[in-house]
């Protein structure tokens, strides 16, 4: 078995890492540089195709060689690929597996790696043992990206070498190297799904400070029950000590429930409106955003001050801000953070007008619950036509519907395993199903008209028709460019 004391007994060490992943700075991806980089011989395993995998692949290859000339003084081995497969060796016969947190811990081959005493690791769980400074953790099922990269923003004030990694499409293995030369701490804030979660959970250190956003049905294609997802979730607080903090939503019956069971013993809240006497934390008071954590409460910036829009965002802005004001961010720089964050790609993002019809990107809403938000948002009385559908996660979409009939013109279906159940929800609504975004933006604008907004907001994951739903925006995005170019050349013309 791997020791893992120390970063040096990677040298020669046999590590499996099963997943790669098409992110280039991913878990896959930035695990992979990571070993090569510390001299370990890498298996790279995925049951997708290296066709698939191509830019990955290409990825890993041109840092091998970055390496081998950089570092000459020791041994870095060229990687090994094993694609469109496993093998049961490259499980048994290795020092050290490192899991992708797109990979079910119940998988077959984990499970034999750990029958054979062999250590699973995620980048996450690598980066936690040895990272010596304080880590700021976020989760939840909606917003959590959003208010990890907003904390990010505020802390950057403060320290601008503010690292922001985790599930939001970056390992913090790419910056692990350079944090253990510093000399001082260095903020980290970490975006923790559920499955990086459970990838810590026997770890024994938890974050300083940990953010539970909301809870929602999510991902039930990967966990048994609702039950066994929120287990999940709740790993963020289980792994703290008692003397570090957590942060969580006062608005929802089930995050309180959570909370109850925390280590904690410093729980702050945060609300739309505000909190019952005892309770320390954020929270809206009319337009003011408030914190109260002495008694005394103290207004640190306005609603008006937030540039970020949609109320929901407001949830996200409420924890960021008091995790910011906990670790010593002056309330000047939260305002100017809040002033100056617009927000991430894919969430309720305006991406283009054409021809007075509004082109937005919701390419993150992977839930009916996310789409229910935005058509709140961007609806009026059935102005809405909507791209939605693929492969499913478990949901159903009864909740849905009534948003679908009473806020959609049209909607266009992308084919998928959770397509035919919101297909259903749709009612009489006119719709079509097609099996490409050219289609789907070919049917959208034949039909949208003045007023109009055409949004992607999908409800469902992406896999299928893209590789994820970040190409999903991408291309809905390039598609959205062609027709802002060809209406500034007067090509788009429309039949009667």
């Amino acid at each position: 078995m791997l020791d893992l004391s120390k970063i040096e007994n990677f040298q020669d060490a046999m590590v499996t890492v099963m997943g790669l992943g098409r992110f280039k700075q991913g878990s896959g991806v930035g695990a992979a540089k990571w070993l090569m980089r510390h001299g370990a011989q890498i298996v790279i395993t995925d049951l997708k195709s290296e066709a698939d995998l191509k830019e990955s692949v290409e990825e890993i290859m041109k840092w091998y060689t970055e390496y081998k000339n950089t570092h000459t003084n020791r041994d870095i081995y060229a990687p090994v690929f094993v694609l469109g497969e496993h093998h049961e060796d490259d499980f048994t016969n290795v020092d050290l597996v490192m899991q992708n947190p797109g990979v079910a811990r119940e998988s077959a081959f984990v499970e034999l790696a750990k029958k054979e005493g062999i250590h699973v690791e995620s980048d996450i769980s690598l980066f936690l043992r040895y990272c010596p400074f304080p880590v700021y953790s976020i989760t939840g099922t909606r917003g959590k990206s959003t208010t990890t990269a907003l904390l990010g923003e505020m802390l950057r004030r403060m320290h601008p070498k503010t690292v922001v990694a985790g599930n939001i499409t970056r390992s913090p293995l790419e910056d692990l190297d350079w944090i253990l030369e510093e000399k001082t701490p260095v903020p980290i804030v970490l975006e923790l799904s559920s499955w990086l979660l459970e990838s810590i959970q026997d770890l024994g250190k938890g974050p300083d400070i940990a953010i539970l956003t909301n809870a929602y049905k999510d991902h039930l294609d990967r966990y048994a029950s609702y039950e066994a997802y929120i287990a999940a979730k709740e790993i963020i607080f289980n792994v703290q000590m008692e003397d570090q903090i957590a942060i969580v939503n006062a608005d929802q019956e089930i995050t309180t429930e959570i909370v109850s069971r925390a280590t904690s013993k410093h729980i702050h809240w945060f609300s739309h409106a505000p909190l019952t006497e005892g309770k320390m934390g954020a929270y809206i008071d009319g337009t003011e955003l408030k914190r109260n954590l002495d008694g005394k409460p103290i207004t640190f910036a306005n609603v008006s001050d937030v540039a970020l829009s949609g109320e929901h965002n407001l949830l996200n802005v409420l924890p960021a801000a008091l995790a910011a004001h906990l670790v010593g961010v002056s309330d000047e720089d939260i305002r100017e953070a809040l002033k100056s964050f617009a927000g991430l790609p894919g969430r309720q993002q305006v991406v283009g007008e054409v021809e007075g019809v509004m082109y937005v990107n919701d390419t993150t809403a992977t839930s009916p619950e996310g789409t229910m938000v935005a058509l709140k948002r961007f609806g009026n009385g059935g102005n809405i036509i909507l791209l939605a559908g693929g492969s499913t996660k478990g949901f159903t979409f009864e909740q849905l519907a009534d948003s679908l009939q009473k806020e959609c013109k049209y909607v266009i279906l992308f084919e998928g395993t959770a397509t035919n159940d919101l297909e259903k929800a749709i009612g009489t609504v006119p719709h079509v199903r097609v099996d490409s975004m050219a289609k789907a933006m070919e049917a959208a604008v034949a039909i949208a008209t003045l007023g109009d907004i055409v949004l992607l907001s999908p409800g469902t994951a992406s896999f299928g028709v893209f590789k994820n739903e970040f190409d999903r925006g991408d291309q809905f995005e390039k598609s959205v460019a062609a027709l802002v170019k060809k209406s500034s050349k007067g090509e788009i013309l429309k039949q009667d």
